[in-house]
Formats: structure tokens, C-alpha cells, sequence
């Protein structure tokens, strides 16, 4: 079967599941994606590493791969390989002294290990052809991103604050381990820095 790469196009609180996150996987070079509903730690994990962000002590994620590199073994790829009603299988391909290992995996872990190894995440057809979505428009698709509001409002209650304060700010929700918000507030943080 013909293996068809994806990507990573967003990472946002789910809407048909409370308490839950999608993440959202676009075909390169074509037009569909696959939604995926996670858990709240995986969608953090993925975070995370999504923005270079450093824990200060290591997350299961980190952990995991830290372990792998250790006995030299590199994650090759990630292959979401199967759905089985509404549950998504996926596989680490992973090699050690060149042989080819695979580690069955939920499909949340395997694409916080891509994103840490910086390794192709692929699917098959069939799975595009009964999970995926087709963009024709995609500025007029709402795949659970944030609304425009949402966003609006979380940037203006961030701009009320000094780059100091959210520089404090940032330390604190950092210690208490909130990356999303320690993203929203080191983006807030930048595009100041840009504009100034």
C-alpha cells in the first residue's frame, strides 16, 4: 500500500468532545485532512515540542525518546495504520544497528514522538477515504480552530500587561507546566519584540 505523508496543520481544543483536543493532519500536497480527537496531556506533549519549548524536568514524551536515543535507536517514521471504529491505530517505525523495529502505539503518542524526532508521519488511503475532510476553501473551514474572537479576546487580555509582567507571567505558568498558555504569552511576547 502506498504511504501518504502528512503534516501537522493544527492543534486546537476539540469541538465535538469536552475536555478533549484535535489535532489536525493535512496531506502534503493535496487538499485533505484527518482530524484526530486527543487527550489534554498528548495535546500538550505535542505542544511542547511543537514550540521548542524546554520542561524543566523531562515529560513522559522526552523521556521516551531520551531512552531510544540511549540504546540508538532512531524513530524512522510514524505510521497512523489502521481505524477501527472511530479508533486510530499507529505504529513507530523505529531502527536499531539497521534493523527495522515496529512499536505498536495510541496514535496521540506516536505524533508526540514525531515531533520530537522531526520523522514523517504517514497514513493510507483508505484511512483518508473514510476519516478525512476536503478543503476547497480552507479560510472558510472551521476544523475546531479557536474562533476569531476567542483569539481577538485572548490577545487583548495579554496586551494589557507589560512585556515584564508577561515575562513573570511566563515564568509562572511554566512552573505550574501550562504550556499552552506559556505559548500564547511567548507569542505575545514576540510580536512585541517585532514591533518595537
Amino acid at each position: 500500500m502506498r504511504k501518504i505523508e502528512l503534516d501537522i496543520v493544527a492543534l486546537s481544543h476539540s469541538v465535538t468532545q469536552s475536555h478533549n483536543y484535535a489535532v489536525v493532519l493535512g496531506e502534503q500536497g493535496g487538499s485533505r485532512r484527518l482530524p484526530i480527537v486527543i487527550g489534554s496531556f498528548e495535546a500538550q506533549a505535542i505542544a511542547v515540542a511543537m514550540e521548542r519549548m524546554t520542561p524543566n524536568r523531562p515529560l513522559t514524551h522526552d523521556l521516551f525518546k531520551n531512552t531510544l536515543e540511549t540504546f540508538n535507536i532512531e524513530l524512522k517514521e510514524v505510521v497512523i495504520n489502521n481505524l477501527l471504529d472511530g479508533i486510530f491505530y499507529a505504529r513507530l517505525i523505529c531502527i536499531k544497528d539497521g534493523e527495522i523495529i515496529e512499536v505498536d502505539s495510541r496514535t496521540s503518542d506516536a505524533l508526540a514522538m514525531a515531533v520530537r524526532f522531526d520523522c514523517p508521519i504517514y497514513t493510507y488511503e483508505f484511512i483518508l477515504d473514510a476519516a478525512g475532510v476536503v478543503l476547497e476553501d480552507e479560510g472558510d473551514e472551521d476544523m475546531g480552530e479557536p474562533a476569531e474572537a476567542e483569539v481577538t479576546e485572548k490577545k487583548a487580555s495579554l496586551s494589557s500587561y507589560s512585556v515584564d509582567d508577561l515575562r513573570k507571567m511566563l515564568d509562572e505558568v511554566l512552573s505550574e507546566e501550562n504550556y499552552e498558555r506559556a505559548a500564547e504569552i511567548r507569542d505575545e511576547i514576540d510580536r512585541r519584540q517585532q514591533e518595537s
